[in-house]
């Protein structure tokens, strides 16, 4: 079994960007980390480190669960709308502009975490925040999510498949450009049918190459 991390190490994946994951530490604890596999050092200068989908885990595995208000965005916090919520941020240029920087800005977090620098397939924060990230990747594109009636536009949903989020339209036209959406943006897609019901819907991964 392995071990868990030392307190000093612990205070410095606790202390990682919440954004991108970037580490700060003395170069003996973020050594120790990436040879734990819980960070990985930079390629490119100036070599900074950053925690791995493993090191994510461990430091939101302490984190508290977001009130109902921050997780919807209802603080200010920017959310990506997984379809069905009640209290849906409102839509219009605004909305428009901050799922343009979210995008931008998770683009950027792909050049800086991916060691290759690679834009067209999803970081370890995409990995640690599935639902989200294809959302995100959806909403931006300029597809409908689906508001408390889930009659028309996306819903994004958990599953229980590791990496993976199922995505429901109730259009099959909508569905399949969700899906061509998500592969352009570096998901694995692959379309489903629901054992009851025999809706159509999209079961979707990160792709790692």
């Amino acid at each position: 079994m392995t071990r868990p991390p030392t307190a000093a190490q612990r205070r410095v994946i606790d202390a990682a960007d919440p954004d991108t994951g970037r580490l700060r530490g003395t170069e003996t604890q973020l050594a120790a980390l990436v040879k734990r596999g819980l960070a990985f050092r930079h390629p490119r200068p100036p070599h900074d480190h950053f925690l791995t989908p493993a090191g994510h885990r461990i430091r939101e595995a302490a984190e508290p669960a977001p009130a109902p208000a921050e997780a919807t965005g209802a603080r200010g916090v920017f959310a990506a709308r997984i379809g069905g919520e009640e209290a849906a941020p409102q839509s219009g240029p605004a909305r428009l502009r901050e799922v343009r920087g979210a995008w931008q800005g998770l683009l950027e977090l792909r050049r800086m975490t991916n060691a290759d620098g690679a834009l067209d397939r999803p970081c370890a924060w995409e990995r640690t925040h599935l639902v989200q990230a294809a959302a995100l990747a959806l909403e931006a594109a300029g597809h409908p999510p689906a508001g408390p009636d889930p009659e028309e536009g996306y819903r994004v949903r958990a599953t229980p498949q590791p990496e993976a989020v199922a995505v429901h339209e109730s259009d099959g036209a909508r569905l399949r450009a969700c899906a061509a959406t998500l592969e352009e943006a570096g998901w694995q897609v692959g379309e489903h049918t629901e054992p009851r019901g025999r809706a159509r819907y999209l079961l979707a991964s990160p792709r790692r190459a």
